[in-house]
């Protein structure tokens, strides 16, 4: 498993600054920290050629539950990032991604299992266009942050050049 951490989070391995206490809490003094694992989810346009770009990030915090993803799906943007892929076939697939991590019932059996297990599940390794990277670990005091944080610095940072 390679290591790498959200903007702003800190890594498994790393140590806070001697006295800094902004990930403790006041009144107990216990380290409110939550790891989490990601990974970025990426289309490959032409699989036998292995070139992709990212188009989303899916993190999960086993402790909390947490299980959260953010995609593009905006069509005129994911023409731009993976020419010559029916878009509106992406966008489907993508929203499909999105209902399993949410666990829509309307989404199959899979979305119903829970979250480590859709987590697993969406990130396991296949030779299609939609694609996960390597799963990657982090500490962040709120999951939900650090996905936005994530999700800012490397799908929407690619799009901007």
């Amino acid at each position: 498993m390679q290591h790498a951490t959200a903007p702003g989070a800190q890594s498994l391995s790393g140590s806070p600054r001697a006295g800094d206490r902004s990930d403790m809490t006041e009144s107990t003094g216990v380290d409110r920290r939550i790891a989490y694992d990601f990974a970025v989810l990426r289309v490959v346009p032409h699989v036998h050629i292995g070139a992709f770009t990212p188009v989303g990030v899916i993190v999960h915090a086993r402790t909390t539950e947490f299980l959260g993803m953010r995609v593009l799906t905006d069509p005129q943007e994911l023409r731009s990032r993976a020419e010559g892929v029916d878009v509106e076939l992406l966008v489907r697939y993508l929203e499909s991604c999105e209902a399993i991590c949410r666990g829509d019932e309307d989404a199959g059996p899979i979305a119903l299992t829970p979250p480590s297990e859709r987590f697993h599940w969406l990130t396991s390794p296949r030779s299609d266009v939609i694609q996960c990277g390597p799963v990657h670990e982090g500490v962040s005091n709120d999951p939900a942050a650090a996905l936005d944080s994530l999700f800012a610095s490397v799908v929407v940072r690619t799009s901007n050049g």
